[in-house]
Formats: structure tokens, C-alpha cells, sequence
């Protein structure tokens, strides 16, 4: 473990901006010319605390530039609403999009911030008819409202989950529609999809299981799934760079060899896909 003076960051993530995009992306800023793969993503995709994480590791694999779009707690919505990150995947040679949760896109009970998706920003008629007892402007953070609400009234809170997985789907057939060219569909979590999580809603990506993934199969080229194995996770926050600050957000990422499991996974696909 990386220990810096607190509030110091550890790592220079060498932010940048492409095109006329809001987002600020991960570096260094690689040409968005010629060959390159395409990968968007949330906080595993960027490489929160990892020094090379796996867009870069596939990079080395391949020989060819890969464009890190990874956003930190990213959404459905955060992407499939970016002309720039759109038309980049368009024109790369193939693009990686990385299961992200559902419960931070807008939806029919909730919006959250368009681009820092994990804000909570008001609920909706419908969501204050069902729980008219619960006062919103408590929350800032779509998961610590979800939570409250699972707490509160398990019955009503399966209407709240439903609609997210029924709005995850719908989303990410218009973002992978949008999308021309080859594409892999990555699953890069601590658990399998289909394998039973803990009840405090801390596993990512949430909400989404086996069953939702396969509904999009026929609009992606092909979908890999990576199960950061339990010699990745029994090493904790080894190899990651952070303050002491970060700490604690540091112990619930997948650290460095998770992301070494992802590359070498991704690299074979990648390269038959685009002839490399």
C-alpha cells in the first residue's frame, strides 16, 4: 500500500479532454485518428487508484492505442448523451463498454446529475406518491438513498429496483445501438453476474444480473465476463496508489492484478476481432 499526506492525491491520472465533450478523461490523451480501440466505462475503466489499469494493459498487449473514455461512477446515460465519446466508439476499430450499475441513470422515480451520475438530484412525482413519508432533500447519493428506502419499506423498494433493471436494459440498447462497428460488452466485477450479493447494496455493478446482460447479446460482437479471481482480491489495496484520505474508497476497488485478469482476457478477443 501507497500512503500520502492526507488530502494529497498519490496518482497523476494526466486528465484531458477530447473534442467538445464536458467530461474530463483519463490520460495521457491519446490521437483520435487512425487505428485505435475505444473503451467506455465507470471507476474500474478509468483505473481509479491503479497506475496501469486494464484500457493501458490491453494497449501493451495489442500495440495499438486504446482511448481510456472510463468515468468515474458512470452511468448508462453519461455516454449514450456525449456526441464526442460517440462518435469516437464509431470509429475505432472496436469498443469496449464496461457494465456499469443501474441505479445511477435518471429514471422514472429519481434524476440524478448528468454527469456525476452517483448524485442524487430529486425524486419524482411518482417516486414521492410511494413513499410520501420519506423526505428526499435528506439524500445526495443515489446508493445511501436506496438504501434508506430497502429499509424502510422492502415492498416498495422492489418497484424502485425493477424499474432501474427494466431502464438499465432499454438504455443500453439505445447506447450500444449507437455504437457502429465491433464492440465487446465487458462484466469486470468481484463476483458473477448471476451469483448471489450481499443485502447492503455494495456490489457493483448493481442491480444487473445474467438475465439482463443476455438481452444484449445480439447487439454486441461479444460479450466477455471477468471474475477478478480470489488471489486478485486477497491482496486488497497492494499496488494501488492513494492518500491516506482515499483509503477507505481505495479497499472497495479491484486492485492491479484484477485489472492484469481483465487485460489478459480482453487482449485475445481484441486482437481476432480487429486482426491483431
Amino acid at each position: 500500500m501507497t500512503f500520502e499526506t492526507l488530502g494529497e492525491g498519490a496518482l497523476d491520472y494526466f486528465p484531458c479532454r477530447y473534442g467538445k465533450s464536458k467530461l474530463l478523461f483519463r490520460g495521457p490523451k491519446r490521437r483520435l485518428e487512425g487505428d485505435y480501440v475505444a473503451f467506455l466505462g465507470g471507476s474500474e475503466t478509468y483505473g481509479k487508484f491503479i497506475e496501469t489499469p486494464f484500457p493501458a494493459l490491453v494497449e501493451r498487449q495489442l500495440n495499438l492505442p486504446c482511448v481510456n473514455f472510463g468515468w468515474l461512477n458512470a452511468g448508462v446515460d453519461v455516454f449514450s448523451s456525449d456526441a464526442m465519446v460517440l462518435e469516437a466508439a464509431d470509429n475505432a476499430r472496436a469498443t469496449v463498454v464496461q457494465v456499469v450499475g443501474a441505479h445511477n441513470m435518471s429514471n422514472r422515480f429519481y434524476a440524478v446529475h448528468p454527469r456525476r451520475n452517483d448524485r442524487f438530484l430529486q425524486a419524482s412525482a411518482l417516486m414521492r406518491t410511494v413513499f410520501r413519508e420519506v423526505d428526499f432533500t435528506e439524500f445526495h447519493f443515489t446508493r445511501h438513498m436506496l438504501r434508506a428506502l430497502r429499509k424502510l419499506s422492502p415492498e416498495r423498494y422492489v418497484m424502485v429496483r425493477e424499474e432501474l433493471q427494466n431502464a438499465w436494459v432499454a438504455r443500453m440498447k439505445m447506447l450500444l445501438s449507437k455504437i457502429g462497428g465491433k464492440t465487446v460488452l465487458l462484466w469486470f466485477a468481484d463476483h458473477q453476474p448471476d451469483a448471489p450479493v450481499d443485502d447492503d447494496l455494495a456490489s457493483d455493478p448493481l442491480y444487473v444480473t445474467r438475465e439482463m446482460i443476455e438481452t444484449l447479446r445480439p447487439l454486441v460482437t461479444e460479450i466477455v465476463e471477468v471474475t477478478a479471481s480470489d488471489a486478485a482480491m486477497a491482496v486488497g489495496t497492494e499496488g494501488m496508489k492513494y492518500s491516506q484520505m482515499e483509503a477507505p474508497a481505495a479497499a472497495q476497488m479491484i486492485g492491479p492484478k484484477g485489472h492484469a485478469e481483465a487485460a489478459a482476457a480482453l487482449a485475445p478477443v481484441l486482437g481476432a476481432m480487429i486482426g491483431g
